[in-house]
């Protein structure tokens, strides 16, 4: 799931910023990956601005929520996952239901190679999304909510649709959702067996194989003609997961792509102090990367290393002085 790293053409030198920054940021319920990563990178960036410079790191959800704060001008920063929703919030589709931010902008990601899976206890004899639709298993899934702010739901919602199985249609032949914002809660619903059957994210984490590890499943890959209809509708984008990644994977396997936490700003942050955060978090990655090293990258909830010439290719454009940086160090033509 790494892709394969290139070298910059060079080591940029760290910038100066010649006054002291107040800003807030938001990032995730507090404990989780898009916290620790804010925190690493207001370590860093303190380093290089005056020396009264204070950063305020709010709670959030890491979706709509956070677009919505940066958008609305509540927020300077914030990270929100996965990358492939981030687009439609500019034209105000999707998710963001009428509500456009085209003065949103990118500064650059953190890594993390992730995808939207669905799963059904093998017993049940559920091969493909095909067999819900003819068979109409009165089937229990667990996964996030669909609230109009979570990504999580929604995108389990949205694939549903796509695949012929919408969820008026699920209910009313005795299907069920059950509903957690972690992921976590979700596999546990299957492993007390509350649930027949999952569709979540997260499938790097140990709860997802301890899952797997004792619970017979069937991996549903998404079909082509679901995969065509996402993206060209909500430019949504698929990528695989290799043959044996969890048990029951039996060969590579295609599904919704779930990637990457961008790091979101307006323009009307400065071009300075965008520049200095790209450049933190690319040429300071070390400070995130040290607190996931135990755990192998493929397996990490923050990628490592961090590969500039994709933290550069964001589904926004990137904030000119952001832009700057990465044009600076060869990761932009």
């Amino acid at each position: 799931m790494q892709t394969e790293l290139k070298p910059a053409a060079k080591r940029v030198p760290a910038p100066k910023l010649d006054r002291s920054i107040t800003m807030n940021w938001k990032g995730d319920w507090g404990r989780a990956n898009l916290h620790r990563a804010l925190g690493c990178l207001a370590f860093e960036f303190n380093k290089l601005a005056g020396p009264h410079s204070k950063i305020g790191i709010w709670t959030g959800r890491g979706a709509l929520d956070n677009i919505q704060a940066v958008g609305r001008g509540e927020i300077d920063v914030a990270l929100v996952v996965p990358e492939n929703f981030i687009a439609a919030a500019m034209e105000g589709k999707g998710l963001s239901k009428g509500e456009a931010f085209p003065h949103l902008r990118a500064l650059g990601h953190v890594p993390q190679h992730d995808r939207m899976i669905m799963a059904v206890r093998s017993d049940l004899g559920i091969r493909s999304y095909a067999d819900i639709r003819n068979k109409k298993p009165k089937l229990r899934i667990t996964t996030g909510p669909d609230d109009g702010v979570t990504y999580l739901g929604y995108a389990a919602q949205q694939i549903m649709s796509a695949a012929g199985i919408p969820r008026d249609a699920f209910e009313a032949w005795g299907g069920r959702y059950i509903e957690f914002e972690e992921p976590r809660s979700c596999t546990s619903q299957v492993l007390a067996g509350n649930a027949d059957a999952i569709i979540q994210e997260a499938v790097m984490t140990y709860y997802w194989t301890e899952l797997a590890d004792k619970v017979d499943l069937t991996f549903l890959e998404i079909e082509p003609e679901v995969r065509d209809k996402l993206k060209r509708e909500l430019n949504w984008s698929s990528a695989t997961l290799p043959k044996g990644y969890l048990r029951g994977i039996d060969r590579e396997m295609e599904f919704m792509d779930f990637s990457h936490f961008v790091l979101v700003t307006t323009t009307d942050l400065p071009d300075d102090v965008a520049y200095a955060l790209a450049w933190a978090s690319v040429e300071r990655f070390e400070t995130l990367e040290l607190g996931y090293k135990h755990i192998p990258p493929e397996r990490s909830p923050v990628s490592y290393p961090i590969d500039g010439y994709l933290a550069a290719r964001t589904p926004i454009p990137l904030h000119p002085g952001a832009e700057r940086y990465y044009r600076e160090a060869g990761y932009l033509a």
